[in-house]
């Protein structure tokens, strides 16, 4: 059974019908909304700045998986979707400062028109697994 959840210290979109992150038992797989730039008062973090709204997604994954007991070198995969091709070695430098490049997760980047906002100029959607001795419920 799968279980959502919407920890505190990001933006809380149970209203707009969806979580923040999703719990599959047995396993701990950990599926994410797509990480935008918004922090948790739903302000667009670093406005034009791709690797500014790269950081601020990071920062709402480190929040999610740290709501489970999770770690960044959990994640086993990423999806990115970007808006301009040329700012995709900003997204990629940012991404190689969260990641050891031994443990790197899979990625696939996905170039789109635009995403859910016309401000956001990036967002990521990774997955993770929790180990079970590290794995945290949720409410």
């Amino acid at each position: 059974m799968a279980q959502g959840f919407n920890p505190p210290g990001t933006w809380q979109p149970r209203e707009r019908g969806f979580s923040m992150g999703v719990v599959q038992h047995p396993g701990h797989f950990i599926h994410f909304t797509g990480q935008v730039a918004w922090n948790e008062a739903e302000e667009i973090v670093g406005l034009g700045d791709v690797a500014e709204q790269t950081r601020q997604c990071f920062r709402n994954i480190e929040a999610v998986l740290g709501a489970v007991g999770g770690r960044l070198e959990d994640i086993v995969s990423v999806t990115t979707y970007f808006t301009d091709r040329s700012q995709l070695p900003e997204i990629q430098e940012v991404r190689t400062a969260y990641f050891d490049p031994q443990t790197a997760p899979a990625s696939t980047s996905v170039m789109v028109a635009g995403l859910g906002h016309p401000d956001f100029l990036v967002e990521l959607a990774p997955i993770a697994v929790i180990p079970p001795e590290r794995f945290k419920p949720v409410d």
